[in-house]
């Protein structure tokens, strides 16, 4: 399956499709007319796929170039990006060339910045390994890293060239790092779509229709980020949960939860909210909280409005007065809620 996304810099194919990866080497070479390939690679990929690609890419005349991540939120940081700008440079990288990130969320956010600001920019290739990279981070061209003061503050847009997606890669991944992908997937169906969000109540046959709600993520994501690519009104609303969740991942120091355990906490501390406030539907609370319980994914954090602040207003949806909040007016239909800061929504009892 290809989705086609219309970008203003750039349009790009996502291919989705099982087993994939064993093809890689032709799909590089068809993309890359001959010029190096660099590939970042999360380390837990590397020690199960590295093998495998080396032979791949020998299969295909294609050097094996690459840089060999540690996994785990605190690699997306400014050290771990000067380090691979030093490996590009001394591999002689130039704009005609490919870089591949192949990993997770840290590793495809990461490597996606490192392409689009070494030598003003050069050519991206996305292969996303886990669920959540799958469905969203490979997406829509935002790339970043975090700084000590908070996540994804340094970044740009930059849409990648090609996004590979082989389901496949899925099944190597624990439990736990998968149920954070399903956060993100919750997450689609609560702000656009009700019958996937019905669908994922079927845990038991989750895995027969997989590729299906990859593709569907995928293409909600296609049609918000084509109707607002710089974020600044309808993709908004592709942070539900995130504004709450990245106060939760900053105040543990990136380290109690995953992002999509955090984002979790962070849909369903919202819709408690907004539901208390009336804005959204009685019921969607309950709803919701029934669908991440099937995940293992709900978890309840008060985090002390002193601290939290500190974060909020560092957010990229934060105005110079307001703050954006996006929250559930009912499942299958968000908006976006614009409050002055002072209204500290987050913390209402």
């Amino acid at each position: 399956m290809i989705i086609k996304v219309n970008a203003s810099a750039r349009s790009y194919d996502i291919i989705i499709e099982d087993n994939i990866f064993d093809k890689i080497g032709e799909i590089i070479k068809e993309n890359t007319k001959d010029a190096k390939v660099f590939f970042v690679i999360d380390e837990n990929v590397f020690n199960l796929y590295g093998e495998k690609l080396r032979k791949i890419l020998a299969d295909s005349g294609i050097e094996f170039l690459h840089f060999v991540l540690p996994s785990g939120e605190k690699s997306k940081c400014g050290d771990m990006l000067f380090k691979i700008y030093s490996c590009l440079a001394k591999n002689k990288i130039s704009r005609k060339d490919t870089v591949i990130a192949l990993g997770g969320g840290v590793c495809g956010d990461l490597t996606g910045f490192a392409a689009a600001t070494y030598l003003r920019g050069v050519r991206l290739i996305q292969i996303p390994t886990t669920l959540l990279a799958q469905v969203d981070s490979s997406v829509g061209g935002k790339v970043a890293i975090d700084l000590d003061e908070g996540k994804n503050l340094a970044g740009c847009f930059y849409p990648p060239h090609l996004v590979v997606i082989d389901p496949c890669f899925l099944k190597t991944l624990s439990e736990s790092v998968f149920n954070c992908g399903m956060a993100e997937v919750i997450k689609y169906g609560a702000i656009y779509d009700k019958n996937l969000f019905d669908t994922l109540f079927d845990k038991e046959n989750l895995s027969k229709n997989l590729e299906k709600i990859i593709a569907r993520c995928v293409d909600i994501k296609r049609i918000i980020v084509e109707n607002d690519e710089f974020d600044t009104g309808e993709r908004m609303i592709l942070n539900f949960g995130h504004t709450y969740g990245h106060i939760v991942e900053k105040y543990f120091n990136y380290e109690k939860y995953s992002h999509g355990e955090a984002v979790a906490i962070g849909m369903a501390h919202i819709t408690a909210i907004s539901e208390k406030e009336g804005i959204a539907e009685k019921g969607t609370y309950e709803k919701l909280v029934n669908l991440l319980k099937k995940y293992s994914l709900y978890k309840e954090e008060q985090i002390p409005r002193e601290k939290g602040e500190e974060t909020l207003l560092l957010d990229k949806k934060s105005g110079t007065d307001f703050i954006n909040y996006i929250v559930l007016e009912k499942i299958g239909k968000s908006k976006i809620l614009k409050l002055k800061k002072e209204d500290n929504f987050l913390w209402k009892n």
